[in-house]
């Protein structure tokens, strides 16, 4: 909660229009986000079935809406667009972003955070193993990315009062029998697309070589843990 929490701290104007909470998931900021909405309906947004179904027993929305991110267009123009960790699983930011960022009315805010980790071991050993191990293969596979955060800038900036940081934040991993804290961290998120292309032979080898990486990367404490630090990218816009 904490990234996000921050990012809905650092918006400082919404418009006259609905909150959205683009990419919901589970519904986890509907209750911060209904706090700081002033009165505004509160709609979320998701593609995912299940994680709608689990919002709906959150507090906090008015309304839930199941579409792609990439399709979705509100019926008004909206005081906040308020992503949290989900756009990185959105292509072709080049045209996202400045879609979104035409979607608030006068005064309206597009606040985004999204994981900015690719280029830690943590997440780069993933890529750079399966291309070892299985050349040509990685090109297939659609991990999540972001561009360079002065592209977001060149972008943006252009369009309104904008602002963009970064925040490392630290989080301890606790281990479980026969993994390392990292890989379990990593294969549910990050590694998934990775690890979906592979029959269970060659997942089962990438996830020993990562295992060994992470080792000398991320070394457990004594009582099984890690320290694991995790960049991620924030910026807002206000039109």
């Amino acid at each position: 909660m904490r990234p996000a929490l921050d990012l809905l701290n650092a918006v400082g104007q919404m418009g006259a229009g609905d909150v959205i909470d683009l990419g919901c998931g589970n519904g986890t900021m509907g209750e911060a986000l209904s706090a700081r909405a002033g009165g505004r309906a509160v709609i979320g947004v998701d593609a995912s079935p299940a994680m709608l179904e689990k919002a709906r027993a959150a507090t906090g929305y008015d309304k839930l809406q199941q579409v792609d991110i990439a399709d979705w267009h509100p019926h008004r123009a909206p005081g906040l667009i308020f992503s949290n960790a989900a756009l990185h699983w959105v292509g072709n930011h080049e045209v996202l972003m400045p879609r979104l960022a035409a979607m608030p009315g006068r005064g309206g805010t597009l606040a985004v955070q999204m994981p900015h980790q690719n280029k830690a071991p943590s997440h780069r050993v993933w890529l750079n193993l399966v291309e070892e191990m299985f050349p040509g293969r990685v090109e297939k596979m659609g991990t999540p990315g972001l561009m360079a955060p002065a592209k977001y800038e060149a972008l943006l900036e252009p369009l309104g009062r904008f602002r963009l940081w970064e925040t490392e934040y630290y989080q301890r991993l606790m281990a479980e029998a026969g993994s390392h804290p990292v890989r379990r961290f990593t294969e549910s998120t990050y590694a998934r697309p990775v690890l979906a292309a592979l029959d269970p032979d060659e997942k089962a080898a990438l996830v020993q070589r990562y295992e060994e990486a992470m080792q000398a990367a991320y070394p457990v404490r004594a009582d099984g843990s890690v320290l694991f630090p995790f960049r991620r990218l924030f910026f807002t816009l206000t039109v």
